[in-house]
């Protein structure tokens, strides 16, 4: 009998146009060798122009796929993305706090195309039940102006915003540099414990295909922490198979393309 690969799973939005989202976590956890299982959240309208519309799911029926998955198959790291309201962030809050996997928080708060896909109202759950959870919270430097308030200019300001989310109790904290103002040839991000630093560097491609780049990043550390690697190797992993579907993104329909999850089976 073949070895099962490690399990992985997704609580997040549904992305119609397959580029970010459930749909982005599964594409991830396919190429990077796990296997991807889902929990839906949310259903959305979206295409390369934006989100037309979203549904959330009734907490019972977010509750009922959890269930589903972790009491028969089990798994070895959960991701969360796309959680809509305070209602299904405490839900999922209380599924996480009963499982005993890593947990990696991608506190999604915007679209790529500025669309909102967090309830304010439910901001001070994802601070006080589910930040505690995370073992990593992977929050661009939208989502933690959202969240602590802090604004981040320069690198300086990303350690700042670092201590400001990990004050809310997960393990290890990524912040990441991609929106930083300024014309700079890398992108950086920082993940840190509060103690070790690793400042993380790439290079910035000239390409606007980038819908994705966040669900797709933390996936890939839930696959990495899966697979048994520690905090900061599955981030460096992670961060360079996004590094590389950054660079193949492309063009889709007539707005914003998505990275391309495939690029090391095509290269």
């Amino acid at each position: 009998m073949n070895d099962r690969p490690p399990l992985v799973l997704t609580v997040a939005g549904s992305d119609s146009g397959g580029g970010a989202g459930i749909q982005a976590d599964l594409k991830t956890m396919l190429a990077l060798g796990v296997h991807g299982m889902s929990v839906i959240t949310a259903v959305t309208a979206q295409n390369s122009l934006g989100v037309q519309g979203a549904w959330e799911l009734p907490a019972e029926a977010v509750r009922a796929q959890y269930r589903a998955v972790v009491d028969d198959i089990g798994v070895q790291a959960v991701k969360t993305g796309m959680l809509a309201s305070a209602v299904l962030v405490e839900t999922v809050a209380e599924l996480l706090a009963g499982t005993d996997a890593p947990v990696v928080v991608d506190p999604v708060g915007v679209s790529k195309h500025g669309d909102p896909l967090l309830a304010a109202s439910a901001l001070d759950a994802v601070r006080t039940a589910l930040l505690p959870l995370a073992t990593v919270a992977t929050p661009n430097l939208d989502e933690v102006a959202q969240l602590t308030g802090v604004t981040v200019e320069d690198e300086d300001g990303m350690r700042r915003a670092a201590g400001a989310i990990l004050a809310y109790g997960p393990r290890w904290a990524l912040i990441k540099g991609g929106h930083l103002p300024g014309d700079h040839a890398e992108v950086v991000d920082l993940l840190t414990d509060g103690t070790e630093e690793h400042w993380l560097y790439a290079p910035r491609y000239d390409n606007r295909h980038t819908h994705g780049t966040g669900c797709t990043l933390a996936s890939a550390v839930a696959s990495g922490l899966a697979k048994g690697l520690a905090v900061p190797e599955a981030v460096r992993e992670a961060k360079s198979y996004v590094t590389g579907a950054l660079a193949a993104g492309f063009a889709l329909g007539a707005g914003i393309g998505p990275v391309d999850h495939g690029w090391a089976q095509r290269r």
